[in-house]
């Protein structure tokens, strides 16, 4: 009796038991499916709202670039009243890092009193550089002077020191002045970040040396304080001087670097933004603690040279 009664539940429970299972192995694939559509929704919206975060901070950043003012130590007989303030723009550095393609020349040239590009990038340089050829000259430079010469921008250039011996310093300040010469650039920096001979001092005021030999007659070192104190390395003979000084690095100008060494020009970021470029760059400005104006003209101002001290007093007066 007890058998026949469980054949019997088993008999019309079967069907019902056939259903779960099916309804399981269903279930499954469905949960799965769900779950991943929910993952690519928050991925999504996760990431639409990174992008708006960055584009918010990208438009924060350019806002908040300032430019800089000083009262000018001179007047003009024509136009007294324009020439009582001297106004810059920020002054930036560019290389092969910064690709043509991505500039827009028109805009940048608006909003720049003057450029440092870079033509030699050191006889050592890295052989996978995708800014420079194996020859260490930058695959730029000439793009980039063309481009914002024509366009009335003032334009010095710089050459990375990387020489082993005085023989390769002498060697790279003279790549270095042959394929800038050309360009009748304002002036001309020596960039000396990394202790590449045991003495390099002596390799630095070599490169000096050498450059002036062939004809540049104004010649700056671009150099971090400690790294100058650390190498023992002196900016005598040098007609300015360049330092980083970064601060927060926020991309905008926090203070003047507290340093008893005489410098004219003060690289204060490495993160700012411009109209033209989307990308950061490195932002410069004159020392605070110089004239703006005679300052301006001792790096920018040369006479044979398409960007003048006349042309950005000339701009600044169009847009006033």
């Amino acid at each position: 009796m007890t058998i026949v009664l469980q054949k019997r539940i088993v008999l019309i429970f079967k069907p019902f038991y056939a259903k779960i299972w099916v309804m399981r192995r269903r279930i499954k694939p469905i949960v799965v499916v769900v779950f991943f559509a929910l993952l690519g929704l928050l991925l999504v919206i996760g990431k639409t709202h990174s992008d708006s975060l960055k584009e918010q901070q990208l438009i924060s950043a350019k806002a908040s670039i300032p430019t800089l003012s000083g009262t000018s130590t001179t007047t003009s007989t024509s136009d007294t009243d324009n020439d009582k303030e001297f106004v810059l723009n920020p002054i930036i550095d560019i290389s092969g890092w910064q690709l043509p393609s991505e500039i827009d020349y028109d805009t940048l040239s608006k909003n720049i009193s003057g450029a440092i590009v870079r033509v030699y990038g050191g006889s050592q340089i890295s052989k996978d550089s995708n800014a420079a050829y194996t020859t260490g000259i930058d695959k730029s430079f000439k793009t980039h002077i063309k481009e914002l010469q024509k366009r009335d921008v003032p334009v010095a250039v710089y050459s990375y020191a990387l020489g082993r011996s005085v023989k390769e310093m002498k060697e790279e300040a003279k790549t270095f002045y042959e394929n800038a010469s050309p360009y009748k650039p304002t002036f001309y920096w020596v960039d000396v970040e990394e202790a590449t001979m045991p003495d390099m001092n002596k390799g630095v005021q070599a490169f000096l040396k050498e450059l002036k030999r062939l004809g540049a007659e104004k010649v700056g070192i671009y150099i971090g304080t400690y790294f100058m104190d650390e190498q023992e390395i002196s900016v005598d003979g040098f007609d300015a001087v360049w330092i980083p000084a970064y601060g927060s690095d926020s991309g905008y100008y926090n203070a003047a670097p507290q340093i008893d060494l005489d410098y004219d020009l003060h690289q204060y970021t490495s993160q700012g933004y411009l109209n033209g470029f989307n990308s950061p760059l490195d932002l410069n400005q004159i020392a605070v603690t110089k004239d703006k104006k005679s300052t301006y003209k001792k790096l920018f101002g040369g006479s044979n040279n398409k960007g003048s001290l006349s042309t950005v007093v000339g701009r600044w007066k169009a847009n006033t």
